[in-house]
């Protein structure tokens, strides 16, 4: 059955394609590589090179938008024009739908939650979420994030004190992702997940390594599987999502299980706590009480508010963890930039106890703008989510923030994109983008920001400092302020406290692609996450 399953998926794959060939309009003429393969076309280079390698290839080959191969001939589009993106995720954000396969993928990762919504659903959903997501909700959040960066950083302290010498080396993947999931489930659950203390919680050790585990390392078999998916009837791909034996939809499914069992426990505890005027200000207590409030009509379902918590939990610690390590690594690298960024945390700390005070708050972290500026460069530099993927939900036109020259020859400032076309944002691409951050767009530079000119705006694109590292428009991260300040808390407790430098190990990082650009090392792929730093106290001269 199986081999007249792909029989007739190639049958249709051809006719569909010959259908295109005849349509009367076509992305044939748009510049980009040959396909290596008629079943794969380009997408084995595309997944198994490190996040942003053939992104960055393909741009400086063939320009901001590439047309590329996907199965069976299929033409599709990889995108970093700055018009064009402002265009995909702006002026026509919800006709651009996520592609079929990938919307199954937000389905089994976190139910039928604000990522896997699309059109009227998501903007219900989005409108009743966004109140507990504004600044002052966010800001307030702070000292959670203070705390739980306090709590690592006396974790390392007390381990370097029993220390044979002055330094140890501590694997930053393991140890922020403990960090930041703690974080997490007290900001937006009021839940302990305590993974620091090697608690052992089941809904922690289900998200530990689950992206890495899920879509990380992917074969030939595993691209192809992915390249039929599309084909097939809905009620198929669920079947086969839900049921089919498989290392990886196990994992997915396990993960699932795990965090709906969790999420209707919590909300069943926040709702009897808001009857009883007991209600907190997680963010999970403020959803429970918003959706209260909203017209019946307009409500979340049960089955919704557990897919937001499960969508909280992957987009909230999995990104701000992997963000946080590409940080660190990129502060490692440059000794002159960590010393600057440590001096000004040192001056602020001083600031604040003049004043009285113990802790950071928002306030102090935006008044630092060397902080800021090595912030918004690290996420430019190391976007963990590198890529969108997208379709056309009718035909349309793309505005070109730089002419393209087709393989015909004409020069053209915009592309006719006809309905269902595969369209891959690379937020790689335009994060380094050299009209947009500069000639040296491929060199770590904190001073960039800082510099009048050497960031320009060619189109209005991202949420936070114009990047698309939190994507935009419609989809943009519902938590971007949240993320903000969480990294900013731990960056100042962990760049003030420690001096942290480059193992061998370090030398031969990977950027792996598995859903988040994960850090991993060369020739270890069996060991997953990983990113081995050296770090010691930091000397004080205040």
């Amino acid at each position: 059955m199986s081999l007249l399953l792909l029989v007739g998926v190639l049958a249709t794959a051809v006719c569909y394609r010959v259908y295109l060939r005849y349509r009367r309009i076509s992305i044939s003429d748009i510049p980009g590589p040959k396909a290596e393969s008629f079943i794969l076309g380009n997408l084995r280079q595309y997944f198994q090179s490190q996040a942003g390698a053939i992104d960055f290839e393909w741009q400086e080959a063939y320009g901001d938008i590439v047309r590329f191969k996907g199965p069976f001939g299929e033409d599709r589009l990889l995108v970093a024009d700055p018009k064009a993106l402002q265009h995909i995720y702006h002026t026509s954000g919800y006709n651009y739908s996520k592609q079929k396969e990938r919307r199954e993928v937000s389905r089994l990762l976190s139910g039928h939650g604000l990522i896997w919504a699309d059109g009227q659903t998501h903007k219900r959903q989005r409108r009743i979420m966004n109140p507990a997501f504004g600044s002052k909700e966010s800001r307030a959040l702070v000292p959670i994030f203070v705390n739980s960066a306090s709590k690592l950083s006396t974790k390392w302290k007390d381990m370097l004190s029993t220390a044979d010498g002055e330094e140890l080396v501590f694997d930053m993947a393991n140890w922020l992702a403990r960090a930041t999931l703690d974080a997490m489930g007290i900001a937006a659950f009021d839940y302990h997940f305590g993974t620091l203390e090697n608690a052992g919680d089941e809904l922690g050790n289900a998200y530990a390594n689950l992206c890495m585990e899920a879509f990380g390392n992917l074969t030939e078999r595993d691209i192809l599987k992915q390249s039929i998916v599309p084909h097939l009837p809905q009620w198929i791909l669920q079947f086969i999502t839900n049921n089919v034996p498989n290392r990886r939809l196990e994992q997915l499914r396990k993960t699932s299980a795990v965090a709906s069992k969790v999420a209707q426990r919590l909300i069943d505890e926040k709702a009897e706590a808001l009857i009883s005027g007991k209600g907190n200000r997680d963010v999970m207590s403020l959803l429970v009480q918003a959706n209260v409030s909203e017209n019946e009509k307009t409500r979340m379902s049960n089955d919704e508010m557990i897919a937001q918590m499960r969508t909280l939990l992957l987009a909230g610690y999995e990104t701000t963890a992997t963000s946080l390590n590409w940080i660190l690594l990129e502060i490692a690298r440059h000794e002159k930039v960590q010393t600057r960024l440590r001096q000004e945390i040192h001056e602020k700390e001083g600031e604040i106890r003049a004043r009285g005070d113990a802790e950071f708050t928002a306030a102090d972290f935006d008044s630092m703008p060397y902080l800021t500026a090595v912030l918004k460069e690290g996420l430019r530099y190391h976007p963990a989510a590198y890529s969108t993927y997208r379709e056309a939900a009718k035909d349309d036109i793309l505005p070109l923030h730089t002419p393209i020259t087709t393989r015909s020859g004409k020069i053209i400032t915009e592309i006719p994109v006809p309905k269902g076309t595969k369209v891959v944002t690379s937020i790689n691409g335009y994060n380094r983008h050299k009209a947009v951050f500069g000639p040296d767009s491929h060199v770590f530079d904190p001073d960039r920001w800082l510099t009048p000119g050497r960031v320009e705006k060619a189109a209005s694109v991202g949420v936070y400092g114009n990047l698309l590292s939190f994507a935009a428009g419609v989809r943009a991260c519902i938590g971007w302020r949240f993320a903000v300040l969480e990294l900013q808390a731990f960056i100042v407790e962990l760049v003030g406290q420690f001096e942290i430098s480059l193992t061998p190990e370090a030398l031969r990082v990977r950027r792996e692609a598995c859903l988040v650009m994960a850090p991993t090392i060369e020739g270890q792929l069996e060991k997953g996450n990983q990113l081995p730093l050296k770090v010691k106290l930091a000397s004080r001269s205040n």
